[in-house]
């Protein structure tokens, strides 16, 4: 993931193993939380030097799919990176 690459190398090292805890433990991943955004658009919450958002979408079971990545940096989570986890969401379901 792209995203993943971009950030600094202390919160790529949190989001790697935050990811890694999500695909051993499922949804009882430590120091991990969820959140439904809308639908089936929900949302990781990963903090690091950062707060990072990670949207995704339930394809089937315990499968998951990564939509979109942002730094959090407001209180809401903005409609352009909802708009866009959406559109990806739309393409792949």
């Amino acid at each position: 993931m792209e995203y993943i690459e971009r950030q600094p190398k202390p919160d790529r090292a949190r989001l790697v193993d935050a990811l890694d805890m999500i695909e051993r433990h499922g949804f009882d991943a430590p120091r991990v939380r969820f959140r439904q955004i809308q639908g089936k658009l929900w949302e990781i919450k990963i903090e690091g030097q950062l707060s990072h958002r990670v949207f995704y979408a339930g394809v089937s079971g315990d499968e998951i799919v990564l939509l979109h990545a942002y730094v959090k940096k407001s209180q809401k989570a903005p409609a352009h990176e909802i708009a866009v986890a959406e559109k990806r969401m739309r393409e792949i379901l």
